[in-house]
Parts: structure tokens; C-alpha cells; sequence
């Protein structure tokens, strides 16, 4: 039995993993002119910001200025602030949902707060909201989804997690949560359903009028003890 959804922010809730990986790109490439930073925004897909200019920085040998994490935030809050829309179907498909629902992000806890006031979720999530800010390590780490379920009283496997990246997928399972997997942001790229299946997730929908179903047969004990 199911007694509460959690859905991830970013890809899952607003469609704003493309603008940020846009000003990652813009950012770094005035910052180091000369290097072709394409392929490793690809990689920021799940991760904290600042996790993900570490690795760059080792990878390329990098000195990043020492305000260079601020000054990305910043500049993804803008423009988070001035483009980001809501998954189309979001808010409809969650407020079908018999459940009390939480958000769960390795974002930081003001952006995730602000995207979902934008996309006019506040209400249905209310306090409920997590920042991988709040536990020492974050997805794919299942912290803060562990620190979420103690938060709202509730068994970890008794949580069906909303996830797009494999990172998000990972913490939710460890964290003994089942979960159904997200494929339908902007962002996704091609062939990425084919990447879940083949990491043994079987439950991937691509539009969000499809989560009430999953919630219900998740409901109905259809699940079973199969995690995704």
C-alpha cells in the first residue's frame, strides 16, 4: 500500500532542467573561452550545480573563480524566474490524486520553493517541500529521501516516487522507495526510456494524464514488492 507521492522538482513538476543547462553553458563558455562545453552540460542532468562544476573543474583542470557558484544560481533564478513553465498536465493529474504529495530536490531549497509557487502548485504541496540542502549528501544519495519520510511520518516503502534522471531514480530506490519514471520534459534526450528499462526500470510514462492511473494501480498493491 501506497500512503504518499513524492515527486522530484526539476523535470518533473516544471520543465526548467533546459534553461538551466542553457545558462550552465552560457555561463562557462564566457567564463573559459575556447573550450566546447556541450557534452558535459549533458552530464549536469540530476546533479547538484556545485557537484557538477567540481567534476568539470577536476576533468579540465580548472580554477573556477571563487564566486563562480553564485554567480550560476544566480543567473539560473533569473532566467528560471523569466521562462520556466510548468510540465504541461501537471497540476491537473496531481490534484486527481487521492494522496498527500511532497517535493523531494537536490536543488537548493529557495529555488525549488519558487518553482513551485510558479507553476501554481504551492497549494497542493503546501510545507512540504525538501532540498537535498538539509541532509549531508544528495541524490543519488537517499538521503534526503530517507529525511523526507521521517519528516512526514511515514514508512519509506510505503512512498512512490515521481523521478526523470537516473541519479533521482537511484536515491528513491535505496531509499527503499518504489518509483515510475518521468520521460516527457524538454530535456530528455532520445533513447533515454530504452537507458530506464535497461537499469530495470519498468514503470516510464511520458505524460503526466498517465500518473493518476499509476498512482491507482500503485494503490491497488499491483506493484507488489517490484521497486520501479
Amino acid at each position: 500500500m501506497i500512503d504518499h507521492l513524492i515527486c522530484d522538482c526539476d523535470g518533473v513538476l516544471v520543465d526548467s532542467e533546459v534553461v538551466a543547462d542553457r545558462v550552465l553553458f552560457d555561463t562557462l563558455s564566457q567564463t573559459f573561452p575556447g573550450i566546447d562545453f556541450r557534452a558535459s552540460v549533458k552530464t549536469a542532468f540530476g546533479q547538484q550545480t556545485s557537484r557538477f562544476l567540481a567534476d568539470l573543474a577536476a576533468r579540465f583542470d580548472l580554477a573556477m573563480p571563487a564566486d563562480f557558484l553564485d554567480t550560476i544560481e544566480h543567473n539560473i533564478d533569473v532566467a528560471l524566474a523569466e521562462s520556466v513553465s510548468p510540465i504541461i498536465g501537471v497540476r491537473d493529474a496531481l490534484k486527481r490524486i487521492g494522496l498527500p504529495a511532497a517535493v523531494v530536490s537536490n536543488s537548493r531549497m529557495a529555488r525549488v520553493s519558487a518553482s513551485v509557487r510558479r507553476a501554481g502548485l504551492d497549494t497542493i504541496f503546501g510545507p512540504r517541500v525538501f532540498s537535498a540542502e538539509q541532509v549531508e549528501r544528495p541524490k543519488p544519495f537517499p538521503d534526503v529521501y530517507l529525511y523526507a519520510a521521517r519528516q512526514l511520518g511515514v514508512e519509506p516503502a510505503r512512498c512512490l516516487v515521481v523521478e526523470d534522471s537516473v541519479s533521482g531514480l537511484n536515491a528513491a530506490r535505496a531509499a527503499g522507495m518504489m518509483t515510475v519514471a518521468f520521460v516527457g520534459a524538454s530535456h530528455i534526450p532520445a533513447g533515454y526510456a530504452n537507458v530506464l528499462t535497461e537499469m530495470g526500470i519498468t514503470r516510464i510514462f511520458d505524460r503526466m494524464e498517465q500518473l493518476p492511473a499509476l498512482v491507482d494501480a500503485a494503490l491497488r498493491g499491483e506493484f507488489g514488492d517490484v521497486q520501479s
